[in-house]
């Protein structure tokens, strides 16, 4: 999933991404399209690969700019003028997010585990007034539906946990039915949340998480 612009990113990581992609541009003599596939965890920058070609992200990044990259790119491979976009992306009133089109449903045997290589079939870019509608938007549009009933949630570690705690008041408000593993649930009751206990497959019992979910019993799961 692409957030554009990105929400949530440290000013000192944009600044080395940049750097760092005008000393690739440069040293590789780029003048036309290119992109490249970063990893950045606490200001700290790796770069997986840079390809020479434009993306499935060039056209959708021209949309939500309102700039035409493409028409840009031309000009600068033929020597010609070009003009710049106007403004930078802080002067945005919109966000757009692309999210992947996967074919779980599809293809059977298909593992659902997402992993370092490209497992999407395709992609949806929609455009919000906010990140919460562009992404309910994007993720509609790619086949996500809204739950109607029974939402499990296992969420580990008490860092996770009250990070999840408004979502969950919020569900919880909003009529949903919440279960819950032990600690979860403990952590929930605790907080003036409801939710139901379930047990793990190796314990049995009325409430058997393997058993809740063969049966089809949840329409979310958040882990």
């Amino acid at each position: 999933t692409l957030v554009f612009p990105a929400q949530k990113i440290y000013f000192e990581t944009m600044r080395r991404i940049k750097k760092i992609s005008r000393q690739i541009a440069k040293e590789l003599n780029i003048s036309g399209p290119f992109n490249i596939q970063f990893l950045a965890k606490n200001n700290e920058i790796k770069v997986i690969e840079c390809n020479l070609r434009a993306s499935r992200s060039f056209p959708f990044v021209s949309k939500v700019i309102k700039h035409n990259f493409i028409d840009t790119a031309t000009r600068v491979m033929l020597g010609a003028s070009y003009n710049k976009p106007d403004g930078t992306v802080f002067d945005l009133d919109h966000i757009g997010v692309k999210s992947s089109q996967f074919s779980y449903s599809r293809l059977q045997k298909f593992d659902p585990i997402l992993g370092v290589d490209m497992a999407s079939t395709g992609e949806v870019g929609c455009i919000g007034d906010d990140f919460n509608e562009a992404i309910l938007k994007s993720m509609l549009s790619v086949g996500y539906r809204i739950p109607g009933k029974g939402i499990l949630i296992s969420s580990g570690e008490v860092k996770s946990k009250v990070d999840l705690l408004e979502a969950c008041k919020l569900l919880h408000a909003k009529g949903y039915d919440l279960y819950a593993s032990h600690g979860t649930q403990q952590f929930l009751t605790d907080n003036g949340v409801a939710a139901t206990d379930v047990n793990w497959p190796d314990e049995g019992g009325e409430h058997n998480i393997q058993e809740m979910i063969t049966h089809n019993k949840f329409d979310l799961i958040i882990n």
